[in-house]
């Protein structure tokens, strides 16, 4: 059955492409420019999404504000850091770094319409609610790399390979439809896909939205619980009962007269008044004794510990775990953000030194990050105090010119 779906995935694949074709004739030549395209034109389409994502980033991100807060943190933290270019010799030291580049030209202005902190921070937010990020490249008349776009996660579709390398990349907005081709050979492909590891999936990464998801919808839920108490006055639910027979339309027109005179935030704080043999009996537990306030924070602390968000950073003061703000910036930049800027870099820059054909590594700059100064502090004071190292040796290290090259030569 596997092999038969293979071949008939396959040669259905095989037509797809000879009727795209024409269709994208300007995209294969690498033509750009035209506003009506599909890779400028896919944000405003409107096509049936996945309904996982669609759970994952309405209950997730836009219903629950700490995995919104958590995501932020993570995106724009990372948006902020200045990338690099460096050269290493064979013994895996940077031997050259630059500064200026065309790859981070195009970092820096991706889009007519992005820069490169709302780039990098809108990929990191789809790579966090949905366990992927897509960005493909435009090249212009001249096979030159232009332009690169994010594609929203839930319009892609992974075409399987036979082997561990996908056959393709097919993305779907509205009507339009454009098959990204990979080289089975180097997996080489004008779209590059960055996952978050998955154990029971070997194409589509997992979302940490996804683990957390427990803890979002008790977070949820009690909001949802806070706000309805709210609603009803500050007041739990009761019962009013009556010791006598009551037919049963004398009840539905008390129910609806309670409703309307006393039910709602509107109505809060007015006084009941009960005739004949009525009484009230308070039913249920009041949120104090449900400990709405404890649950709601831990359920915060556990959707945070998923992302590597000290809670502290999203406003659980009660019990940090930090000495202080500072202490927990710069442990969120070497336990979450570090490993995370580590693999996107990594597979960024390969991916970029194949479009361009060049040598030099895309990679960050440690020194353009404040919550980190404590680590140059602590290097450089290491550095200072070491017995066996030369003034000069310190200062290469340091990353200045050494005084006897730094010396005019004496002339005769």
């Amino acid at each position: 059955m596997a092999a038969k779906y293979h071949i008939r995935n396959h040669q259905n694949n095989l037509r797809r492409r000879i009727m795209l074709t024409r269709f994208f004739k300007n995209y294969v030549n690498g033509k750009i420019g035209d506003s009506k395209s599909a890779l400028v034109s896919y944000r405003t389409a409107n096509i049936m999404s996945s309904t996982d994502y669609d759970d994952l980033a309405e209950t997730g991100y836009k219903k629950n504000i700490v995995v919104y807060r958590c995501v932020q943190l993570i995106a724009r933290a990372l948006a902020s850091v200045k990338w690099i270019l460096h050269k290493t010799n064979g013994h895996d030291e940077i031997d050259e770094v630059l500064y200026t580049h065309p790859i981070l030209d195009l970092i820096g202005r991706p889009n007519s319409r992005q820069y490169k902190t709302t780039f990098i921070e809108e990929a990191i937010s789809y790579l966090l609610l949905s366990g992927n990020c897509y960005i493909t490249v435009v090249r212009d008349t001249k096979g030159i790399p232009r332009e690169l776009h994010l594609l929203r996660p839930d319009r892609v579709k992974i075409i399987p390979g036979k082997s561990a390398i996908p056959e393709g990349y097919e993305y779907m907005s509205g009507n339009v439809t454009k098959v990204f081709e990979v080289d089975q050979e180097t997996g080489g492909s004008e779209l590059l896909h960055i996952k978050l590891f998955n154990p029971l999936d070997d194409w589509y990464g997992m979302s940490p939205v996804e683990v957390a998801m427990g803890s979002i919808n008790q977070h949820n839920a009690i909001a949802q619980q806070n706000t309805s108490f709210l609603q009803n006055g500050g007041r739990p639910s009761g019962a009013l009962m009556y010791n006598a027979p009551i037919d049963r339309q004398k009840r539905e027109e008390l129910q609806n007269n309670l409703r309307n005179l006393y039910e709602g935030g509107r109505n809060a704080g007015k006084l009941l008044l009960l005739e004949g043999s009525f009484d009230w009996k308070e039913m249920g537990l009041s949120p104090k004794d449900l400990d709405f306030i404890s649950g709601k924070e831990l359920s915060a602390k556990e959707i945070a510990l998923v992302f590597g968000v000290p809670s502290i950073l999203i406003g659980c003061m009660s019990s940090a775990t930090f000495s202080n703000y500072k202490e927990a910036r710069y442990n969120f930049w070497e336990e979450t953000l570090i490993p995370l800027l580590n693999v996107i870099t990594g597979e960024l820059s390969n991916w970029l030194q194949t479009i361009f054909k060049t040598e030099y590594s895309l990679w960050y700059d440690l020194d353009s990050i404040p919550a980190l100064s404590r680590r140059r502090e602590s290097e450089w004071k290491k550095i200072n105090e070491a017995t066996f190292l030369t003034t000069d040796e310190k200062r290469e290290a340091f990353g200045y010119v050494r005084l006897d090259a730094a010396a005019p030569t004496s002339q005769n």
